[in-house]
């Protein structure tokens, strides 16, 4: 257990949250969402005007202030296709990739 972390709500203030996101769709992801478990909507789409190309990768900080690790994902690729992945916890993983 991590200090700080509340285990049954996947709760931590105090770990790192940096997760290196690696596109291997073999598509451009247009938008990427990450929202807190705890969060009833998809928060605004963390790449902005930027794209992520297939073989590329990007790092995001989920750090949000909400101190929970755990993040639901929103994929959309350049050819409109979605991909949604619930349940990521951020304070164990340092990479994630999307196929």
């Amino acid at each position: 257990m991590l200090a700080g972390c509340v285990t049954s709500t996947t709760i931590c203030s105090t770990a790192n949250k940096s997760v290196s996101i690696v596109n291997a769709s073999g598509m451009t992801i247009t938008n990427f969402y990450g929202s807190n478990a705890g969060s009833s909507s998809w928060q605004e789409d963390i790449l902005g005007t930027s794209t992520l190309s297939s073989g590329s990768a990007v790092n995001i900080n989920f750090e949000d202030g909400s101190g929970y690790c755990t993040f639901d994902v929103k994929v959309i690729l350049s050819d409109g296709s979605v991909g949604i992945e619930n349940g990521i916890d951020v304070c164990t993983i340092s990479s994630y990739t999307i196929y």
